[in-house]
């Protein structure tokens, strides 16, 4: 079934139509060949003044990347949306390269024993990666962060307030002003721990892409690609971020730090990962797995919601049935590998804390404190009352378009039979979703 903009599903409407200013350089760009790989190289090294792309490969992804753009049914906009995006990758490439190359300290960095929640859309990774980064003895990327990993060169580490702050709320306000139906699916806050996806996205090895439009040859040649290198380049974000975090903190964090009174773990998180476990523990092998876990009923549905609406943002018709056919298809792929891998790993007891979404949501505290259990770490009393207060004060989500699992072609009865394994292996003692 192919629609033109339902109602949570739709370009801006005449109340949120794009700054005059973007719908100029639309209009500029819509007779260029918005998608040409070297030249998007050659506008984002134009924009930085620099050359040095860094040790890691991205041009083959990017390659087959810009290609299925091309080839996607993408209005002016949405090409315009999804070009600018590439080129502020290659723009955080190139800014971040120049930082290792004035400070070759920042690699030797280390990333000891991350925390990485992971789990379906809508299962509770949010809200236990945010409990957990309440607690100041561990790192998180904050929105402001993950928007704009690399500062500008001549940034100031004493300033009061990171500039790149205000720069990643006005684009928060944009956000909510110009497609409230989005940030209401997914908000995502300048000043709130965020998922690391856009570093992956930004090695163009992702499953981004698809989740925005119609790009059946990248989505077919990305399954059968190694993602190492993407998770080669999150390694090398983290190191980065976390370098800057101390320069931030002063001499007196340095010392800190130095002396293991600060932050020295990471909490990662992000659904992108779950597919992902043998690459990222390869990455990072002493690392512990937080699995969330939520009837699929809900989590599937719900991330076709939010698909339906990225693809409608870059085009003008939306197959609804083909976006949760491929997406249940995706989490499908995506919960087989996480089983297959969790399942060749000898310590998966004490590797990974798996938790019921229900139970997070009735205790988070208590559940919460069955991770700190498992990496042996006390939960303070300090930082159990920043989690409470995290809880208390935490950011309320606005109404969520209504959706249900027939939008998109799906029936609860369908996704039982394709989650069979999976509610068997994690759910066996969960009742499913009863709808009225």
């Amino acid at each position: 079934m192919v629609v033109r903009h339902p109602d949570h599903v739709r370009r801006p409407s005449r109340g949120h139509q794009p700054p005059s200013e973007v719908l100029t350089t639309v209009a500029e760009s819509s007779n260029a060949a918005p998608f040409d790989a070297t030249r998007l190289g050659a506008a984002a090294q134009e924009k930085e003044g620099l050359q040095d792309w860094g040790p890691l490969a991205f041009q083959t992804p990017l390659a087959v990347l810009t290609d299925s753009y091309s080839a996607a049914d993408l209005n002016d906009i949405g090409a315009h949306i999804l070009r600018s995006g590439l080129v502020h990758s290659l723009r955080m490439r190139l800014r971040a390269q120049e930082w290792f190359r004035r400070h070759p300290e920042i690699a030797q960095e280390t990333i000891a024993a991350p925390i990485v929640v992971v789990g379906m859309m809508r299962s509770g990774t949010t809200l236990l990666q945010r409990l957990l980064a309440a607690d100041p003895r561990f790192h998180c990327a904050f929105g402001w962060e993950v928007v704009e990993v690399a500062p500008r060169l001549d940034h100031q580490w004493s300033a009061h307030e990171d500039p790149r702050i205000v720069v990643s709320e006005k684009r928060e306000a944009m956000s909510r002003e110009m497609a409230p139906d989005l940030f209401a699916i997914h908000p995502m806050y300048a000043r709130e721990p965020e998922e690391e996806i856009v570093f992956l996205s930004d090695a163009f090895l992702s499953h981004v892409p698809e989740s925005g439009a119609h790009v059946p040859a990248y989505r077919a040649w990305i399954d059968t690609q190694d993602f190492t290198p993407a998770y080669r380049y999150l390694h090398r974000m983290l190191q980065f971020l976390q370098w800057q975090k101390r320069q931030r903190a002063g001499e007196a964090g340095r010392e800190r730090f130095s002396a293991g009174e600060a932050a020295q773990r990471w909490v990662l998180k992000s659904p992108a990962h779950l597919g992902y476990l043998d690459v990222l523990r390869t990455q990072f092998p002493d690392l512990h797995v937080v699995h969330m876990h939520r009837d699929p009923r809900e989590t599937i549905p719900s991330g076709a919601s939010l698909n339906a609406t990225l693809h409608a943002m870059h085009s003008d018709h939306v197959d609804r049935h083909r976006v949760g056919a491929q997406w249940l298809s995706r989490m499908g792929w995506t919960n087989d590998r996480a089983m297959a891998t969790r399942a060749r790993w000898d310590d998966e007891s004490t590797r990974c804390t798996d938790i019921q979404f229900a139970d997070a949501v009735a205790d988070p505290i208590g559940q919460v404190s069955r991770v700190y259990d498992a990496i042996g770490l006390d939960l303070t009393e300090s930082a159990e009352s920043a989690m409470r207060r995290w809880l208390t004060e935490r950011p309320r989500e606005l109404p969520r378009p209504p959706y249900a699992a027939g939008d998109f072609g799906l029936s609860d009865a369908q996704i039982d039979e394709r989650f069979a394994a999976y509610n068997a292996r994690f759910r066996s003692a969960a009742q499913p979703t009863r709808r009225t």
